[in-house]
């Protein structure tokens, strides 16, 4: 009995705590990490000069391994009310492990309904990553992202997390009463709600716009979010939540393919 007790142990320990779901997750991050851009603005007037905003990704469209192309979250960009609306939009791109270089930057298209932004950078292209297919995405399935949380108040590394898709669930939730209703929430509604990823792992600012990624492959499955769809989903909390979303790859596909045909 002693025996058999002992063979359940070992075993149960192997498949918690062996760890080869992450194995690969080392060499993906490195693949990963050249690719993660800082998205934010530059104002000569300004102190400082440059002002972080949140994280982008360079986007593969063609069959290279390079480009100029970014994807981020909409909400990352500048708006109307914002003080530096006027400033020009940069992004900051690793050239080696200990070096940024600031690439001026031109928003091309912006899809609000699903919080997207493409832009494009000057200078010579960066790595590039690969987007996948979310519609292939399950609850369960383990998953890491990378980004610059709290604004680069911890530097300018990437950090990665990982964790799982613990809900695939719509965008947009009715709300309770009325006084819970707020524009965003009104917007998503009209716009068509749409299914997004609710995530176990914890993002924070800054992170918004980074590549949620599959730890072996490192194709990108969606599109870290921390603003945009809280203001729908949880517009009836009093205090906001430490759940963390992302919006699935499918509609960054979506909009590259529509940059695609207004090029040609």
């Amino acid at each position: 009995m002693k025996s058999t007790v002992a063979v359940v142990v070992i075993a149960f320990t192997g498949v918690l705590f062996s760890g080869p779901l992450w194995a690969d997750l080392p060499d993906t991050i490195a693949k990963i990490k050249p690719a993660v851009v800082i998205v934010g603005t530059y104002k000569e007037t300004d102190s400082p000069r440059f002002r972080l905003r949140g994280t982008g990704f360079v986007v593969r469209h063609t069959n290279k391994d390079s480009s100029n192309l970014v994807i981020t979250n909409a909400h990352v960009l500048a708006q109307p009310a914002d003080a530096d609306v006027d400033a020009t939009v940069v992004v900051q791109i690793r050239t080696s492990p200990n070096e940024l270089q600031m690439r001026l930057a031109v928003v091309l298209e912006v899809d609000r309904q699903h919080d997207l932004a493409l832009l494009q950078f000057q200078g010579p292209p960066a790595p590039a990553l690969t987007v996948g297919d979310s519609d292939a995405v399950q609850e369960g399935l383990t998953i890491a992202f990378t980004g610059f949380p709290i604004g680069g108040a911890l530097g300018f590394s990437p950090v990665t997390h990982r964790g799982m898709i613990s809900s695939i669930a719509a965008a947009a939730l009715p709300t309770p009463t009325a006084r819970a209703l707020n524009a965003q929430t009104i917007r998503s509604v009209r716009a068509g709600s749409f299914n997004i990823f609710q995530l176990d792992g914890t993002a924070y600012p800054g992170n918004s716009g980074g590549p949620l990624f599959d730890p072996t492959s490192g194709a990108v499955l969606g599109v870290v979010n921390m603003v945009f769809i809280k203001g729908s989903r949880e517009s009836a909390l009093s205090a906001p939540s430490g759940i963390t979303y992302a919006i699935p790859s499918k509609f960054v596909n979506e909009l590259l393919q529509r940059h695609a045909k207004q090029r040609d």
